[in-house]
């Protein structure tokens, strides 16, 4: 692998089977400085699997504002950081769009180190058209709020991929399947593991 040049790696991680890390991502982390991580416990497992030994640093939505300053500063001391979520890529639907922002901002390079996604993973199976949005989580914690945002989605001519806690869903299935009756509809669940549905 070329010697990384200094800046922010934004690493996509697998989203449940381990074994879809890509060779460029593990390279990444090794060559690191050290790796933000939404929670260190997850991450340290899939580093321990490929045997990549670098400080975890954890780097979540209750201390991403805390931290921007000090992390803004190692990136402007030439270092390679790299941010990992729990599963999947970082800034969808998970924490480093606020110090994507603030690299753009500092004039800090940003790359993007692709993988597996939910969102792509689930399309491909779907067999619905290939125009899409992704919309990430639903506002699914007051009921009205829920309804306003499914009858604004199910005007949309395209697939609409949400994601959705699965109590949430399990709850709130009635009113998705009468706010979409017209439309088929795909739940995916466990993508890529053992139970997968």
């Amino acid at each position: 692998m070329n010697k990384l040049k200094p800046g922010l790696y934004c690493v996509s991680t697998p989203i449940g089977n381990m074994n879809d890390f890509s060779m460029r991502g593990q390279e990444t982390l090794r060559n690191s400085h050290f790796i933000l991580c939404e929670d260190t416990r997850v991450s340290k497992k899939l580093l321990t699997k490929y045997n990549i030994k670098k400080k975890l640093i954890s780097y979540h939505k209750f201390n991403e504002k805390k931290k921007l300053p000090e992390l803004i500063d190692e990136l402007n001391n030439q270092k390679i950081v790299s941010i990992i979520s729990d599963a999947g890529t970082p800034c969808i639907s998970d924490p480093g769009e606020i110090l994507i922002q603030e690299c753009i901002k500092n004039k800090i390079d940003v790359y993007p180190i692709p993988g597996p996604s939910a969102v792509t993973s689930a399309l491909s199976i779907s067999g619905f058209s290939d125009k899409f949005i992704f919309y990430g989580f639903l506002n699914d914690k007051k009921k009205n709020k829920l309804v306003k945002e499914l009858e604004f989605l199910s005007n949309i001519d395209c697939s609409i991929i949400f994601f959705i806690r699965p109590k949430k869903l399990t709850k709130n299935i009635d009113i998705i399947k009468k706010i979409f009756n017209k439309r088929e509809i795909v739940v995916c669940r466990e993508m890529t593991k053992i139970h997968e549905e």
